[in-house]
């Protein structure tokens, strides 16, 4: 296939690590520079160096995409374990999905860009019964 396959199989391989780092890590910038270190790591073991920052980007990308359905999941009542179970579900679909050529690249815009809608439509903080405290 050549260069640019590879470099999308390793980006869509970086999503679903920080699709899986997401469930288990509570902070984005923790999530997605573990998921980023994890990549490179990928992409150093598969490739060189260019395969190295394609797994890089496509970690930070899924860890930063994530992060939001899984805490939102969390301040919902869900259990860790059980997101976790859920997640490795994911990355390993994501993962396989990444082998499609060009798939991987779309993993690695399309999930940072839904996240970024979630977080813009997330509502505000209702003030509820606090209004009426008179302290």
């Amino acid at each position: 296939m050549g260069a640019w396959y590879t470099l999308g199989l390793l980006a869509g391989i970086g999503v679903a690590l920080g699709i899986a780092a997401a469930a288990a890590i509570p902070r984005v910038i923790i999530t997605a520079l573990t998921a980023a270190i994890v990549g490179a790591i990928a992409g150093v073991l598969i490739g060189d160096w260019t395969d190295a920052i394609a797994g890089a980007v496509g970690g930070a990308a899924g860890g930063f995409g994530a992060e939001p359905i899984f805490s939102g999941a969390l301040r919902r009542g869900a259990t860790r374990s059980g997101l976790v179970v859920f997640a490795i579900g994911g990355a390993i679909a994501a993962a396989g999905v990444a082998f499609i050529p060009v798939a991987g690249y779309l993993e690695a815009v399309v999930l940072p860009a839904l996240a970024l809608r979630m977080r813009s439509r997330a509502p505000e903080r209702y003030a509820g019964l606090r209004t009426l405290a008179k302290d």
